[in-house]
């Protein structure tokens, strides 16, 4: 099922010349028994023709049937006229937007997470929208959890790897999923996803402060590594320099004892207190 453009005439005019024929019939009426009859049919036939008459909106369209059959689609705004005889159902085909429940699911490495999203969709094909599924509304709606669910499940949490992308450090590439699997369960119905994005992202709060502390554990470990990095290359750049200048000469011992310092002041908690040695450095 495609949509179908077809005509329609202006209503504004079609009405004039129907209430003017009504005014004909009346006269007819009034006039005297021989176009009596003539004029009460006249006036009941433009009466009727009247029923055709229908008003488009701005972005909005009208799907047009003929007992149950697809005759078109009318577009054109403002007041319209077709056979009475059709059947109208107006679509809009303004943007709209919606915000998922938040749902509870288990993401990839099976803990149980809190996510919702924002949909921005609207109609495309009027005729798939009103013939393909019982209530397009609803469909998009069940479909749009029901896509967010399946991507949910497909992603971890956390990044646990360099390449790897997970739900809560990747949202551009994380939408562009969610909007290519809305796009696939939505096209039946003659709809186009404009925009998807995520609008809660956190873990189940059963094991939320377990998952916290994790976190700040990651970091913790993060933050040592990269201390111990920078305080490694600091020490050999005060034994080169020392070593280069000839200022000091130092035995493997002191060498030692001089790099346990200097690594203990760079990568303690707290700052250090200094004792100033008052004797020989042997």
């Amino acid at each position: 099922m495609k949509e179908n453009p077809i005509r329609s005439l202006p209503g504004i005019p079609v009405l004039l010349g129907l209430l003017a024929l009504i005014v004909v019939g009346a006269w007819l009426v009034v006039g005297g028994a021989p176009g009596r009859i003539p004029g009460i049919l006249l006036a009941v036939v433009a009466a009727f023709l009247m029923l055709g008459a229908y008003m488009v909106e701005p972005n909005q369209a009208a799907v047009i049937s003929l007992f149950g059959k697809y005759v078109g689609t009318v577009k054109e705004n403002g007041l319209r006229w077709n056979n009475p005889f059709y059947s109208k159902k107006k679509v809009s085909l303004r943007v709209r937007n919606f915000e998922s429940g938040k749902l509870k699911v288990n993401e990839l490495d099976g803990s149980p997470i809190e996510i919702a999203a924002v949909i921005v969709w609207r109609v495309v094909d009027s005729a798939e929208a009103v013939f393909n599924v019982d209530d397009y509304e609803s469909f998009v709606h069940i479909q749009s959890e029901a896509a967010l669910r399946a991507m949910a499940t497909s992603y971890p949490y956390d990044q646990h790897e360099d390449d790897q992308i997970s739900l809560r450090s990747h949202p551009v590439e994380i939408s562009d999923r969610l909007k290519e699997q809305l796009d696939e369960r939505l096209t039946a119905a003659g709809v186009d996803v404009v925009d998807a994005r995520i609008s809660h992202l956190a873990y189940a709060p059963e094991i939320a402060h377990a998952m916290l502390q994790r976190q700040q554990a990651n970091a913790i470990i993060a933050a040592r590594t990269r201390i111990v990095a920078g305080a490694v290359g600091m020490v050999e750049m005060a034994l080169a320099e020392l070593e280069k200048s000839g200022t000091v000469q130092l035995d493997e011992e002191r060498r030692a004892a001089m790099v346990s310092n200097l690594l203990v002041v760079l990568c303690g908690d707290r700052s250090t207190q200094p004792i100033v040695n008052a004797g020989t450095l042997y």
